[in-house]
């Protein structure tokens, strides 16, 4: 069986800084890159982690929306934080962004290039 697959692009989302896509559609399944917090327009970032959390989740709408899909479609998300003391701060911002039922989350500590968290997901899509 052949799966095909295609690639999604915004302008309203970061550019990839390297060989990768935003998005790809595969069957009825989206998977999107890891986005930062950076604004799409300016490159600026935010500053505490709540707010990069927030344009992040907002990056990924961006690629979600080029494909018709909304963040309800999510069925599982990676969180990469750079200290999970961060946690709380985080989860406040990112409980404004999906509601019940949650998808799967894994959060873990990693060590981020001068960025405080970073985010990708799979979703669920309309054929």
């Amino acid at each position: 069986m052949t799966t095909t697959k295609k690639a999604i692009r915004t302008a309203d989302a970061p550019q990839p800084a390297g060989p990768y896509s935003q998005g790809i559609v595969s069957g009825d399944l989206l998977f999107t890159a890891g986005f930062g917090p950076q604004d799409p327009v300016t490159g600026e970032k935010p500053e505490s982690v709540g707010d990069q959390t927030r344009q992040v989740l907002r990056n990924l709408q961006a690629v979600l929306a080029e494909h018709g899909a909304t963040l309800d479609d999510a069925l599982k998300v990676t969180v990469h934080l750079a200290d999970l003391a961060d946690f709380d701060e985080f989860n406040v911002a990112y409980r404004e962004f999906f509601s019940e039922p949650f998808p799967v989350r894994t959060t873990v500590g990693s060590q981020l290039a001068d960025i405080l968290v970073e985010i990708d997901l799979v979703a669920r899509i309309a054929g």
